[in-house]
C-alpha cells in the first residue's frame, strides 16, 4: 500500500541555506520528497508560523539529561545525553570530553565508536577538548590534569580520526606540537586551538600546520591587544578560521560579538555551541565534575569559586540571543546553528535534501522553544 505524503506548511521553512515563505515540505516514508512552493496538498501539518528546519548541530556538549560524558563514557550514557538535546531541538551532537586521565579519553573514543556502531541517534562523532591544553588558561580544566600530548596519545588520536566520522581535538600550542597538529588534521581531525596564551605568530604557523578551528571564540585564551593580536586577533585576521561561539549573554559581550561578526563577514566561519553540562532538559541546580562542585544559578554554571563551567544554553537560545544583540539576518543565524558546523566536521545533518530522512526541528516564531518535529 502506497503511504500517503505528509504536508507540512504555515511559516517560514529554512533549508540551510534559504529561509522560505510560501513554500510546504513533503514527507513519504519518513524521508523528505519535495520542498515545494504551497500546493493544494493533502495530510496537512499547520507549522502555525514555526520556523520548520533541519535539527540543530552542536559541536560542543558535555553532558544532558543529568549525565556528563567526564563521569560515563557508555553507549547508554550517550544515548541520554543525545536524547536530551534532541528534546532541544539539536539534531546532531559531538558529545565533549573535557580535560581527564588518559584512560577515560580511550574510554569516550571507545563509546563513542560503539554508539555509532550501534547507531544510536545523534551521535555525530566525538570532540576531546583537552587535556592537552594550557595550565595559564584552564577555565574549569583541572591543572592536575593537563599534560603534554606524546607519541601514544598522537597515534591514538589519528587511529581515532579515521575510524569516527568526525574527530574535533581542542587543543594549545603550549602543549602540542605543530607536526603534531598536521598529523591530526593528515588524519582527518578537525583541529581548534583553545585554553591557550599562544600568540597571534604561533596561531598563524598552527593554521598553516592544519588547525582549522578556534573553541568557544574570546573564552580562555589570549585576547586582541593593540600590539599583541592574540588568539582571538589571529581568528578575527585570518579567514581560514571557523570558531565556534557561546552565546548565552554571559560568555561573550554582545558587542565582542558583533565585532567578530563583522570581521569574519562573508566567511561563514563562526557557529553557535551551547558547552552545556548535565543540567541541560534537567532542572538539575548543581553537579560534579572532577570531583569539583559546579552550581547552576540564573542562567550561569559556576565552580564554588565563580569560574564559568560551561553554559546553561540550549541553541534556541542562543539564536534568540544572536536576533536579539546583532543585525545579522535571520537566515545567517540558523545556518550557524545547522549547516556551517555540519560542513566543517563533514557529517550529515545542517539541510533539508529531498531523498534524505526528515530530521527535522520546529523552531518557535519568537525563538523562545525548539522542539523535534516527530510524526510518527
Amino acid at each position: 500500500m502506497t503511504e500517503t505524503p505528509i504536508i507540512l506548511r504555515g511559516g517560514p521553512i529554512f533549508d540551510g541555506t534559504r529561509l522560505l515563505e510560501g513554500y510546504e515540505l513533503e514527507l513519504t516514508h519518513g524521508a523528505i520528497s519535495a520542498l515545494r512552493p504551497v500546493t493544494a496538498g493533502c495530510a496537512e501539518v499547520d507549522l502555525g508560523g514555526d520556523i520548520l528546519m533541519p535539527g540543530f548541530v552542536d559541536l560542543q556538549v558535555n553532558g544532558g539529561g543529568g549525565l556528563l560524558f567526564n563521569e560515563a563514557q557508555t553507549v547508554s550514557a550517550l544515548k541520554t545525553i543525545a536524547a536530551a538535546h534532541r528534546s532541544l531541538g539539536t539534531a546532531t551532537i559531538l558529545p565533549t570530553l573535557i580535560t581527564d586521565r588518559r584512560e577515560v579519553s580511550r574510554a569516550a573514543i571507545k563509546a563513542a565508536r560503539e554508539a555509532i556502531a550501534q547507531g544510536v541517534a545523534g551521535i555525530g562523532g566525538l570532540h576531546l577538548e583537552g587535556p592537552h591544553l594550557s595550565v595559564a588558561r584552564k577555565g574549569a580544566h583541572d591543572p592536575d590534569l593537563i599534560r603534554p600530548m606524546d607519541s601514544d596519545d598522537l597515534a591514538a588520536y589519528c587511529e581515532a580520526a579515521r575510524t569516527l566520522p568526525a574527530l574535533m581535538m581542542t587543543v594549545a600550542p603550549e602543549t602540542t606540537t605543530a607536526e603534531q597538529v598536521a598529523a591530526l588534521a593528515s588524519a582527518g581531525a578537525v583541529v581548534s586551538l583553545g585554553h591557550t596564551d599562544a600568540d597571534y605568530e604561533t596561531c598563524m604557523r598552527y593554521q598553516k600546520a592544519g588547525a582549522r578551528c578556534v573553541t568557544h571564540l574570546f573564552n580562555a585564551m589570549s585576547q586582541l591587544g593593540n600590539r599583541s593580536p592574540g588568539v582571538v586577533g589571529a581568528t578575527l585576521d585570518n579567514a581560514e578560521f571557523f570558531a565556534g561561539l557561546i552565546a548565552d549573554g554571559h560568555h561573550v559581550h554582545p558587542a565582542s560579538i558583533r565585532a567578530a561578526l563583522r570581521a569574519k563577514q562573508g566567511t561563514e566561519r563562526i557557529f553557535l555551541v551551547t558547552d552545556a553540562m548535565s543540567p541541560a532538559g534537567t532542572d538539575q541546580h548543581r553537579f560534579e565534575l572532577n570531583n569539583r562542585t559546579i552550581l547552576r544559578e540564573n542562567g550561569i554554571l559556576t565552580l564554588e569559586n565563580g569560574t564559568l563551567a560551561g553554559a546553561d544554553l540550549d541553541l534556541a537560545s542562543a539564536i534568540r540571543v544572536m536576533q536579539q544583540e546583532t543585525d545579522l539576518p535571520l537566515v545567517d543565524i540558523l545556518a550557524m546553528a545547522t549547516r556551517i558546523p555540519a560542513d566543517l566536521m563533514g557529517i550529515e545533518g545542517g539541510r533539508l535534501s529531498v531523498g534524505r530522512p526528515a530530521v527535522l526541528t520546529l523552531l518557535s516564531a519568537n525563538f523562545m522553544r525548539a522542539t523535534p518535529v516527530d510524526l510518527a
